[in-house]
């Protein structure tokens, strides 16, 4: 397919056709990565990173799964004013 690049604002474009698009499973307002490789232009889809859970975060954190049983009593000193125990 031979297009021409044309002004779009201050910047240039292409349309694509659709069905380049649905054959690659690229639809409207999704996030593509755009690479030059060899005087060729890339146009390749990105995924959104799945948010993590807590326990995710945790074990990146600490490098290992942090649960109650593993992570012993904690000891916070003697009470210092009228804490209630």
């Amino acid at each position: 397919m031979t297009t021409a690049i044309v002004k779009w604002g201050n910047s240039q474009g292409i349309r694509l056709p659709k069905a380049f698009l649905q054959n690659i499973n690229i639809a409207e307002n999704d996030t593509v990565d755009v690479l030059v490789e060899n005087e060729a232009i890339i146009i390749k889809k990105t995924y959104a990173p799945k948010h993590k859970t807590t326990k995710e975060r945790l074990v990146n954190f600490y490098g290992k799964n942090v649960t109650p049983e593993n992570q012993g009593e904690i000891d916070w000193g003697k009470p210092v004013g009228k804490e209630i125990w």
